[in-house]
């Protein structure tokens, strides 16, 4: 019969030490203020129940009752396992007598227990671990109580049959626990590892859909695994399908081969490589790409993609262009300092000898004006001079109201032969720039008979001055002349590049350098038939 029972204590037991685990499991609940409280009142509830269904004998109550008190110590600590003992003696006294040694033996092994769990805090122990140790502390405190007060000492095998039995409950309420824990852990550490893999998803996704750069996954048969959402606002595509052929209408036909060679390096030599190649654009203009193809290799050392990334490198090659440019622009100071310094050895000369036979025939008929084309000659020398090397301008405040006023004065005789008309539209009086006078005549100089020159059959050509709203110096040059096709608007003031047909490019380059040095800018606008608007800024001095 106490077999019985004791096997009907057992699974009640499991049935409530399972029943919050199993409900923690499917129910997300609020985590308690005080965790460890209410355990404790929970697993005294637990052996109220026991004792209500403990086994008598000879007017003593015998029940698995301490079986979640050691668990609690070992599991919660001292204060939820007092408030589990508390609930264990106070129906245990109520259920039975001979309260004297209950009492002297639960405060025993209260004491006993408390001591030991600061013990194996220390040590760190195992909970499973702490709840066997306890257990064998509760069979020596439990044999101490009974030879202590003799209790039904000639029945040890009842009392061997009890201790087995809270044993029995420890261990299989300690085993439900710990299964728990270890289902609990996974599946923790598989929602931590859900989550980490969908943030390094989402890191990735985040990276690879706002790139500039192009992303390719391709198989080593050519097929597409994936294509960045890049290629949309790169290439101008919406809707790219994945597969070769859409990879073959976007590459330059020129470089396919190129293409289909690298990919065939890779899988024989399996190292990455480079390569570059040309995109189309949908608009249809070319853009150059560098792209680096990395294998990525499976099982048993083959490769199972490609992994294609492509990085636009249009600035790149402007600026390799506009290192070619200066290579160039050196290479025309060099030729110029030479023409100029072969020009000024035999102009020395000539000026000499004028000046010698004007003191000689003073009455001379045009002597002057021979003189001032002689200078006027050399300044022009000196001007090819200055794009060999950088010479120490001395830069004055001028007026560039003034400046182009003396420009315009210059060349009024030429505009009234071709019928052009100058309309002056400044807006103010003053505009004080630091520069060299005659250097920044230069510029004006060359603009206006370029626009000249774009009129052969006569026109206007509108003059603008006036203050902007950042406070820089603003002229605009209007003409009505032919006009510049938008595609050669960026060409301007590069070396022998002009739309003239003797013309070598050199007067907008220096008007360009000149600008440049005085950290202005300037800009054209132009449509052709309708004609050419320049803007230059040059920052106001003071």
């Amino acid at each position: 019969m106490f077999l019985f029972d004791y096997i009907v204590n057992l699974s009640i037991f499991s049935l409530l030490v399972s029943t919050p685990l199993v409900i923690r499991s499917f129910i997300n609940l609020r985590p308690l203020k005080h965790p460890r409280i209410w355990s404790g009142l929970y697993a005294g509830v637990v052996s109220i129940v026991l004792v209500l269904l403990a086994v008598k004998q000879q007017g003593y109550v015998y029940d698995i009752r301490y079986s979640p008190v050691i668990l609690t110590f070992a599991y919660l600590g001292p204060v939820a396992g007092l408030i589990t003992g508390l609930f264990a003696l106070s129906i245990r006294l109520v259920s039975s007598g001979n309260w004297f040694p209950a009492i002297a033996g639960w405060t025993f092994i209260m004491v006993v227990f408390t001591i030991l769990h600061a013990y194996f805090s220390r040590r760190q122990l195992p909970l499973f671990k702490r709840s066997l140790a306890l257990s064998g502390a509760y069979i020596v405190l439990y044999m101490c109580t009974v030879f202590t007060f003799g209790i039904m000492v000639s029945e040890p095998l009842f009392h061997l049959q009890y201790v087995c039995f809270v044993i029995l409950g420890v261990l299989l309420g300690g085993l439900l626990i710990e299964s728990h824990e270890r289902l609990r852990r996974t599946i923790v550490e598989r929602d931590e590892m859900e989550l980490s893999l969908n943030e390094s998803e989402y890191q990735y996704r985040l990276i690879a859909e706002n790139t500039s750069d192009l992303i390719v996954v391709m198989d080593p048969d050519h097929s597409i695994r994936y294509l960045s959402p890049s290629h949309a606002f790169v290439l101008g595509y919406t809707n790219l399908a994945q597969d070769r052929a859409e990879l073959d209408r976007i590459i330059s036909e020129e470089d396919t081969a190129v293409f289909d060679q690298t990919v065939r390096k890779i899988l024989e030599q399996k190292a990455s490589q480079s390569m570059e190649i040309r995109f189309r654009h949908q608009d249809g203009r070319l853009i150059p790409f560098d792209s680096l193809c990395k294998p990525v290799e499976g099982r048993k050392g083959r490769i199972e993609h490609i992994v294609i990334i492509s990085r636009d490198i249009s600035e790149r090659k402007k600026a390799e262009e506009f290192l070619l440019q200066s290579e160039k622009l050196s290479v025309v100071g060099e030729l110029a300092a030479g023409v100029a310094h072969e020009i000024r050895n035999p102009l020395t000369t000539i000026k000499g000898f004028l000046q010698l036979y004007k003191l000689e025939n003073p009455s001379i008929k045009y002597g002057d004006l021979l003189q001032d084309e002689l200078d006027r000659i050399e300044l022009i020398t000196s001007e090819l001079l200055s794009m060999a090397k950088p010479q120490a301008a001395l830069y004055t405040l001028a007026n560039v109201k003034d400046v182009i006023e003396q420009t315009l004065e210059f060349l009024t005789p030429q505009a009234l032969l071709s019928n052009i008309e100058f309309n002056r539209e400044y807006q103010g009086e003053y505009f004080p720039v630091m520069c060299v006078k005659n250097q920044l005549k230069q510029v004006f100089l060359n603009l206006f008979k370029n626009a000249i020159e774009s009129m052969p059959n006569g026109g206007k050509i509108r003059i603008g001055l006036q203050t902007d709203t950042n406070g820089e110096c603003l002229i605009t040059i209007q003409d009505q002349g032919c006009g510049i096709p938008e595609e050669h608007l960026h060409r301007l003031g590069q070396p022998f590049y002009s739309l003239k047909e003797k013309g070598t490019g050199l007067g907008l380059m220096i008007s360009h350098k000149i600008i440049k040095q005085y950290h202005g800018r300037i800009a054209y606008h132009s449509k052709v038939s309708e004609g050419t608007r320049i803007e230059i800024r040059l920052p106001i001095h003071g």
